[in-house]
């Protein structure tokens, strides 16, 4: 196989450039070794990159892409927005279109504002929580990643109810001592936070799909106990849905699960590709916000007309058949890789929640940070080259889901099987271990998809 010449020569002009050569970190490969391809174009499930190559894409731009890359009808519907003009810093029709369109999906979502990011949703939401609630500290769970702003740059401390400590440079030890840190899928460890800093606590922010330690599913009662909790102490429920929200159901995973939030963090799919974020919830609460109320959130380019017009387009472009469809790709994905992983005799768990999946390199089963992070990471990313060379796109992270699209076809779905059982072939070794010698894993900051 040979070099890609392009892509080497643009990396190292990027790193001349961008901090590490990338504005995302998780893009330049530092969780399984070697360069990124620097890619062309895109088109329903495959990418090109500036060598040339194609392959089935299944990090399809971390989530957002539902419906593939570069649907035509929503390239019409962008090209007409944008001649219309791409920002006007003053209310449109689009923002109330899109609005209406998340409230009626998602009904614990009585009011909406639209921001730029799933990071600046989670940190308003916490803002408005503590506004709300006139209290300071909030609970988070390991392994859960909700944006890079300073209250979530933050791991636990040495026991169940020590202050956070911060996991970045830059982020104030204060800061990080008001977030408290839980265990997913484990409602007693929040009960625990909940007594033991009784009426302290603002809000409980969770993905209710995990999907930033890899796919890790909520066990039966975990969300229910969640909102029973809180309820109990009078503390806010926060889902954050930026990757779960449209894409396990119209209404997200709170509809799957029946679990009203109290507020709703949104991305990804409510943009349809554009950068876009969201937070919503119960009037009473969101009525708080400037300019209605005194807690203040502000943002140029936030409701801008593209965002608007390429999220409308997502959204009514959702259906019934499209999620069973979808269910039945990431089940048929999921099957074939657990086949090939037995096959070759490797220790693999595959967790799946409908289009979203992820294949850990560990005998399972992966139900939280602790376990999650037990995996082969090593053994991933020599699985991950192995894909890649063989023409299929994976998350460059042991930690990260794969996404399914509507331009995926049966077809792609089995060639991928077909390329990974071949690279797990390659990857046993005759002694029954799997890869190259484990090495010793740096401490894992929090990341979020596309990281």
């Amino acid at each position: 196989m040979a070099p890609p010449a392009n892509s080497t020569r643009l990396f190292a002009r990027a790193r001349q450039v961008l901090p590490g050569g990338v504005d995302s970190p998780v893009r330049a490969f530092g969780a399984v070794g070697g360069r990124p391809p620097f890619i062309d174009r895109a088109r329903g499930a495959r990418l090109y990159d500036a060598d040339g190559r194609s392959y089935i894409d299944y990090v399809m731009s971390w989530g957002p892409l539902i419906h593939g890359h570069a649907p035509r009808e929503l390239g019409g519907a962008l090209a007409r927005a944008a001649r219309r003009g791409t920002s006007f810093g003053a209310p449109t029709a689009l923002e109330v279109e899109l609005g209406s369109l998340v409230r009626r999906l998602v009904p614990s979502i009585e009011r909406v504002r639209f921001v730029n990011s799933g990071t600046e949703a989670t940190m308003s939401a916490v803002r408005l929580a503590r506004a709300a609630t006139g209290r300071d500290r909030i609970v988070k769970f390991a392994g859960c990643y909700h944006g890079h702003g300073d209250a979530f740059l933050v791991q636990a401390g040495s026991g169940a109810t020590t202050l956070g400590v911060p996991t970045s440079p830059g982020v104030p030890k204060g800061t990080a001592a008001d977030t408290l840190i839980a265990r997913y899928n484990d409602v007693g460890s929040v009960a625990r936070l909940l007594r033991a800093h009784r009426g302290r606590i603002a809000a409980v922010i969770v993905e209710p799909v995990a999907g930033n330690m890899g796919v890790v599913p909520p066990a039966d009662g975990f969300l229910p106990g969640l909102r029973a909790a809180c309820d109990e102490h009078e503390t806010l429920l926060i889902f954050d849905e930026v990757i779960s929200g449209f894409r396990t159901a119209k209404g997200g995973a709170q509809a799957v699960y029946g679990v009203r939030p109290d507020l709703t963090c949104l991305g990804k799919i409510i943009g349809g590709g554009l950068p876009v974020g969201a937070y919503g919830g119960r009037a009473d609460l969101m009525d708080r916000m400037s300019p209605a109320g005194p807690v203040y959130q502000a943002g140029t380019l936030s409701g801008n007309p593209l965002a608007m017009t390429a999220g409308i387009w997502a959204l009514s472009n959702l259906s019934a058949s499209l999620y069973r469809r979808l269910a039945a790709l990431g089940a048929r994905l999921a099957d074939g890789l657990r086949a090939a992983a037995a096959a070759a005799g490797v220790p693999l768990t595959v967790n799946a929640a409908g289009s979203v999946l992820t294949p850990f390199f560990h005998p399972g089963p992966v139900t939280d940070y602790a376990s999650a992070t037990a995996a082969d990471t090593a053994a991933y990313g020599a699985f991950f080259h192995g894909l890649l060379a063989r023409g299929v796109y994976p998350p460059p992270s042991q930690f990260e889901g794969w996404f399914l699209s509507a331009a995926h076809t049966e077809r792609d779905v089995d060639r991928t099987v077909r390329a990974a059982d071949q690279a797990l072939r390659a990857l046993a070794r005759p002694d029954g271990r799997v890869g190259r010698p484990r090495r010793e894993r740096p401490r894992r900051r929090p990341r979020g998809a596309d990281s």
